[in-house]
């Protein structure tokens, strides 16, 4: 038994810290604001939060294998604007989801074909077209929003609460069924694998070109499934959409423990990430402090979970100095 706690704890040792840090703050708002946890406050941080586990869901698997997408923002905006263009054009709702998701991969796969193929920077190429695809979407939209959308639009023509539950449950069923790929498909073996040593993964017949437009076509897809469900929940689809997105996933895959330097992370610290920092500003007005310290908090836990990263990495070079020393000394 005790191996077998031992290999759990060596294996998600990275998520250990933003885990307690999540019980510490939901053991302090359970003492001073006991209604925190209403049914309807746990409802509406888990449907705000949803969008942002895909799109952190994404945002792992490109950190996972050394890379950065810092236009994810802007693609949620464009995804969000052509779901509500397609609705009001009268497009059958069944039809809606594929097509918004084959708008966010394609715009995903550029990002991948520049980076993987084309081996550019990943933080120069998504930077220009965040921008791109952000200022190209103001100039068609002129700044305005979509509006008079049919009545079916909003939550998909469902009841609201069968909708946020439909809502919640595909943002938990993606990142399960992602993460067990990860885990047990040689697909996924193949991210760590790049992400750990690009040259050793491709001797080991894995091309990292082909996993790195993979990665980013998946993102893409994952940007607009997010999209979507989030614009859903309202009557109307603002045009500046996702500003700051980017910003969240990176900040909750990197508190979730995923090494920014890629290869190592798990979605369930992922999971742990993203309802840590989205519980802060909800649990801060509950307990009556100003919520203008969410960011101020936030920063200070995601440089705590960069300091941790880093002393983790240490130990564990250390560790493997000292059992490479013991065993050529055998």
């Amino acid at each position: 038994m005790m191996t077998t706690l031992g290999r759990s704890f060596a294996r998600y040792k990275r998520e250990l810290a933003p885990l307690v840090a999540l019980a510490a703050l939901l053991a302090w708002v359970a003492i001073v604001a006991p209604s925190f946890f209403s049914g309807t406050n746990l409802r509406d941080l888990a449907l705000n939060n949803a969008p942002v586990l895909l799109v952190a869901t994404g945002m792992t698997l490109v950190i996972l294998i050394g890379e950065i997408d810092i236009s994810i923002g802007s693609q949620f905006a464009v995804c969000s604007v052509v779901a509500g263009w397609l609705a009001k054009a009268g497009m059958p709702m069944v039809l809606l989801p594929p097509c918004v998701v084959v708008v966010g991969g394609a715009m995903g796969a550029l990002n991948g074909l520049l980076t993987g193929p084309a081996r550019l920077p990943s933080i120069i190429v998504t930077l220009a077209l965040m921008v791109a695809w952000r200022d190209a979407l103001r100039w068609v939209t002129q700044g305005a929003w979509v509006q008079d959308l049919p009545a079916n639009f909003q939550w998909f023509g469902l009841s609201p609460s069968a909708a946020q539950w439909l809502i919640v449950l595909v943002a938990l069923g993606v990142l399960a069924g992602i993460a067990w790929l990860l885990r047990n498909v040689g697909a996924g073996r193949a991210v760590y694998a790049v992400g750990s040593d690009r040259e050793a993964a491709r001797l080991a017949g894995v091309e990292p070109s082909r996993v790195v437009l993979g990665v980013f076509a998946s993102m893409g897809v994952l940007v607009g499934l997010g999209a979507l469900l989030n614009a859903v929940r309202f009557a109307s689809v603002p045009s500046n959409a996702g500003v700051g997105l980017e910003l969240k996933a990176i900040a909750a895959v990197v508190v979730g423990g995923t090494a920014i330097t890629g290869g190592r992370g798990t979605l369930l610290g992922t999971l742990v990430g993203v309802t840590l920092l989205g519980t802060i500003g909800t649990a801060l007005t509950f307990v009556g402090i100003s919520p203008f310290w969410e960011k101020a908090i936030q920063g200070a836990i995601i440089l705590a979970a960069l300091v941790s990263d880093a002393v983790i990495a240490r130990l564990e070079h250390h560790v493997g100095f000292l059992d490479r020393a013991r065993a050529r000394a055998a």
